[in-house]
């Protein structure tokens, strides 16, 4: 049945991947006509999101931004669609690093690097970073049950040589590669809502004490990896600029949770600038302090 599936969408994905921008967004229009007033998807879940993460709003105010996200949520899943076969020539002008630089600076210390995300804007094309740098790009993921669309995930994500791991298998990847010597950057979206049977700290998020991943601390401090955060603007539609923020050089100078602190406050100035852009169909705050 998975296989049955896959075979029936896989034909539709590619002759999307292959439609000019101009067409390619007026899909995007009609699918966010269905995803966001036929369907509904996850509607009460935003609203209540947005409402409690940017209560000082108009009730008009926090609608438009719901619609916005909506409509945004659909044009990046149709990105990363695009994604398929997109050139690099094209990738490379729709997404900008505006401050490579700052990578190769710490290329130079000769350390692998941490570089955290949140799931704004278009963290899926940073993986145009990896043509540009010498350090091994890889990209944690979790795993999609249908694995024919795994496997075209991972396809679509391991252009430009960036490979991808499972989170389960994250840990032992980094500690084989810190033991072979063998310079990496890891790219982690760190912004969800940990399960509840790893909550380990809880921190203010848009005002809201919730419960934080840390692991990409953690295994910062351990093995002494230089941490920065990928912050991602949407310039225009179709268009991205990310710029690179350092977190840390020496994780292991810095107090516990503190380069996790860093990365929350670095998401929220994110959102605060365009909240729009933000994926609020995420369960964030599913976990919170009363």
């Amino acid at each position: 049945m998975q296989f049955l599936i896959f075979i029936i969408a896989y034909p539709f994905l590619w002759i999307i991947s292959i439609l000019p921008f101009r067409i390619f967004y007026l899909l995007s229009d009609a699918v966010y006509f269905l995803v966001y007033y036929v369907i509904g998807y996850r509607k009460k879940t935003v609203r209540a999101n947005i409402a409690l993460a940017l209560p000082y709003l108009s009730q008009e105010e926090r609608l438009s931004i719901e619609k916005k996200s909506y409509r945004h949520l659909c044009d990046m899943f149709m990105e990363m669609t695009k994604t398929m076969t997109i050139s690099s020539q094209e990738m490379n002008k729709r997404f900008v690093i505006t401050n490579l630089e700052v990578m190769k600076e710490y290329e130079q210390k000769e350390k692998s690097i941490m570089l955290l995300a949140s799931h704004y804007a278009s963290w899926e094309w940073l993986i145009t970073l990896n043509q540009k740098v010498s350090y091994q790009g890889i990209g944690v993921y979790k795993k999609i049950s249908n694995k024919y669309f795994d496997k075209l995930i991972r396809d679509i994500r391991s252009k430009y040589n960036t490979e991808l791991v499972t989170t389960s298998k994250t840990i032992p990847l980094i500690a084989h590669n810190q033991k072979n010597g063998i310079l990496s950057i890891y790219g982690l979206a760190s912004d969800q809502s940990p399960k509840s049977d790893r909550i380990f700290h809880w921190d203010s998020f848009m005002g809201v004490e919730v419960p934080v991943h840390t692991g990409a601390e953690m295994l910062a401090k351990k093995h002494d990896l230089n941490v920065i955060f990928a912050k991602v603007k949407k310039v225009k539609r179709g268009y991205y600029e990310a710029t690179l923020i350092p977190l840390s050089d020496d994780p292991r100078s810095v107090p516990d949770f503190g380069i996790t602190h860093a990365f929350i406050k670095e998401v929220e100035n994110q959102i605060y600038e365009a909240p729009e852009y933000y994926f609020w169909t995420h369960k964030r705050w599913k976990h919170r302090r009363q």
